[in-house]
């Protein structure tokens, strides 16, 4: 199917669309103007005409994508572009440039009709019913969102595990408001990143309100009601990712003497494709889930076409729609992939004959049944979510018609026709895939070439992606990198990366401010002030040059160890000098620095110094939790993560180490899996429902645990399936990542 962009311009000119595609073009060109990095993606990147444009950065004739996912005359609708933006102040100031563009009434955010869920729900209707706090606590960790439901999980056996009689009328009242609660509407929100646009009148065709943030407009319809009006939207998503990297490529300059171009990375670099097949990938964009660590040892990617289908193997829809593993051992040469029909194997060649993507779908209508691109965008409309008997009627009939044109009839034919209707459900927009895939292979680059710049972005991003900033420390410390505490004397607000040399030659990391636990910006921004003048020389200089500190502030500084470097203090000592230097003195004394006596108290041990880095933090700079306690698992035979790959396939083991993710996907039927660190690395662990039901108390909440099973390592992927779970002694450790 040869290209022709003439072909997309003459269509946007007839579908009158040539303005739309100009105003997102200059919403682009302001970003990049104004140095915020900004990529369009979804089924824009299908066309020629976003490309040229700069709009997207996906190369649609080079990657052979189809234009009529993004556009067709037979849709009767606007195409949908999405503009990725750094998830900081640079979207906003998007944001604002299009308010500004286009007039305070020409442009506003969509709506989001929040329902109620969940615990909301539960809290809510527990609060109008006069449940006392720990009562509501226990009603609300009652309607857990898990995906998945056991059967044996009844709401009966629920509540009576944590004590509650469905029989006591005001707890049955609870139960039956609760469930006539769930999806009625709550309030009014803002979507996410949609705008709709027009010329300076949208107050006469949709209601407008004032937003909570300053300076923003929300009409009181949803995206969806916009878009059956014909009302031009676009969405400007802020992605935690683009921040990351757009912060990254700053920091490498003045760290490592380079310049990198994200357009101009090489791109088969062996490094980031070697930790890609080692699954070495915590941290970057996509691919450091536990679920995508687990296939990509089997996937071995070794281009940069293996990560677009790596991004879209790894989702419900092919997983539900078993793609997965028909994949995977066709990619491993132990199935022979197979098109269905010689026809199609233009489309289905480079997936190994198993339809993943979208595109792949028209194509395949296409070519076997001589649909145009608008028919083949209506057939997989007509399959998709919404589907209506009548509707899918009519298009199989008319997709077999146009195969039995063709020659195609029978078992071929109907393979074919399966294919589609069950895979139209599931597939994954290529077009998608390579816009995130992109990222993907820029977040690995970086991380693999530049760890101190990626890790000091990461974590001046945070919260965002799926480990925490205890986990992303950890990672990059087992990488080489050196991370240094904060420290009043050299820590800026965000993390940053000493001067090469300061320490041992090579970049350090050091933790910013803004990770001592309720420290406000306000005062860091004091602290940071004060500091330019001259340096501090106790912690009564402190006290006395930056009154905005209230006291639980410096002594979180004190307790972390941030106040070390005034005096040669030890922890306690510095909770000594702190607590007496903030005390309130009279006007006569306030302008003195005053020399206080030395603190009798004893420095903080080991496991104080642990608890008080979590506590105070969130993370550790030091030795990690496991490591002191290595001696006594070795007793135990505890095996540590590192030491994995080199144990036969079935033999029994055991492992231990902090919970950092628990998971239990829909699609898993009931199976828990578990990712647990040591200072080797992370191992996983796979709970069956039978050995969740036993242990259940031990896995959903010890921090630490110990897991006796047969260690499975199968193609590279190691994992131990759980006989026997046991809760470890407390010890400090940082939270975890739970069924989300």
């Amino acid at each position: 199917m040869p290209r022709n962009p003439q072909h997309e311009l003459a269509l946007i000119e007839k579908l009158k669309l040539p303005g739309y595609f100009l105003i997102v073009w200059d919403i682009v060109r302001f970003c990049k103007e104004h140095d915020i990095l900004v990529q369009g993606r979804g089924s824009a990147a299908n066309s020629a005409v976003c490309y040229a444009l700069e709009i997207t950065a996906v190369d649609p004739v080079g990657m052979d994508l189809l234009f009529e996912r993004f556009l067709s005359e037979e849709r009767g609708e606007f195409p949908d572009i999405d503009i990725d933006l750094p998830s900081d102040t640079k979207r906003e100031q998007a944001i604002q440039y299009v308010y500004q563009r286009f007039g305070k009434l020409g442009a506003a955010m969509t709506a989001n009709v929040l329902t109620y869920r969940g615990r909301s729900a539960a809290r809510e209707v527990g609060t109008v019913l006069g449940f006392d706090a720990p009562s509501l606590e226990k009603l609300s960790s009652l309607v857990r969102a898990w995906e998945w439901k056991d059967p044996k999980d009844t709401t009966e056996r629920k509540f009576r595990e944590s004590g509650f009689d469905l029989h006591n009328p005001r707890v049955h009242r609870f139960f039956e408001l609760y469930e006539m609660a769930q999806d009625l509407p709550r309030h009014l929100g803002q979507h996410s990143g949609g705008m709709v646009i027009c010329q300076a009148a949208l107050d006469t065709i949709v209601p407008l309100e004032p937003a909570s943030m300053p300076g923003r407009v929300v009409v009181q319809w949803d995206k969806e009601d916009c878009a059956d009006l014909g009302i031009i939207k676009v969405d400007l998503f802020g992605l935690g990712m683009m921040a990351v990297i757009e912060d990254c490529l700053k920091l490498i300059p003045s760290t490592y003497g380079e310049e990198v171009d994200l357009a101009q990375l090489p791109a088969d670099d062996p490094t980031v494709f070697e930790a890609l097949q080692k699954a070495d990938t915590i941290g970057m964009f996509q691919v450091e889930s536990r679920a995508q660590m687990s296939s990509l040892p089997r996937m071995k990617p070794k281009r940069f076409y293996d990560i677009v289908v790596q991004v879209a193997l790894i989702r419900p829809g092919p997983i539900v729609g078993k793609m997965v593993h028909p994949y995977l051992n066709r990619r491993q040469g132990r199935e022979k992939p197979d098109c269905l029909h010689p026809i199609l194997e233009p489309v289905l060649r480079r997936t190994l004959g198993v339809p993943l993507f979208q595109e792949q779908l028209l194509k395949m209508a296409m070519l076997a049944a001589g649909f145009t691109g608008g028919e083949a965008e209506e057939l997989r409309r007509a399959m998709g979510f919404k589907r209506s008997e009548k509707g899918m009627e009519s298009i199989e009939k008319k997709l077999r018609a146009g195969m039995e044109r063709n020659g195609i009839t029978g078992k071929a034919q109907e393979d074919i026709v399966h294919s589609i209707t069950a895979f139209a459900l599931y597939g994954f927009p290529e077009s998608h895939a390579a816009s995130f895939a992109l990222l993907a292979y820029a977040s690995a680059y970086l991380k693999c070439h530049y760890l101190a710049a990626f890790t000091a972005a990461i974590l001046n991003n945070q919260p965002m992606g799926f480990y925490g900033p205890a986990i992303l420390v950890k990672d990059a410390q087992r990488h080489g990198l050196r991370v240094l505490p904060v420290d009043i004397l050299k820590s800026d607000w965000l993390c940053t990366i000493p001067p090469v040399g300061e320490h041992d030659g090579s970049p350090n990391l050091r933790l910013g401010l803004r990770y001592a636990r309720g420290l406000r910006a306000q005062a860091g921004r004091a602290i940071l002030l004060a500091r330019a003048e001259r340096p501090f020389t106790s912690i009564d200089d402190l006290a006395l040059r930056v009154p905005e500190l209230r006291k639980d502030e410096i002594n979180r500084l004190a307790e972390i160890g941030a106040l070390n470097s005034l005096d040669h203090q030890h922890r306690r000592s510095a909770l000594w000098q702190a607590d007496r230097a903030i005390r309130p003195v009279g006007p006569l004394l306030s302008s003195l620095e005053e020399l206080g006596v030395p603190s009798p108290l004893a420095p903080m041990n080991t496991e104080e110094r642990l608890w008080a880095d979590y506590r105070g933090t969130g993370l550790t700079v030091g030795p990690h939790p496991m490591a002191r306690r290595r001696d006594e698992m070795n007793r135990f035979g505890v095996i540590p993560a590192i030491e994995l790959d080199r144990i036969p396939n079935g033999r029994l083991v055991q492992i231990a180490g902090a919970v950092i993710v628990r998971q239990r996907p829909g699609t898993a039927k009931g199976f828990v899996f578990l990712s647990i660190e040591d200072e080797t690395g992370v191992i996983n662990a796979i709970i069956t429902p039978a050995i969740f039901d036993r242990y259940k108390l031990e896995v959903l909440s010890e921090p630490f645990i110990l897991v006796y099973g047969p260690l499975q390592n199968l193609d590279g992927v190691i994992s131990v399936k759980a006989e026997r779970v046991t809760g470890l002694r407390t010890g400090a450790a940082a939270g975890s990542h739970d069924f989300h």
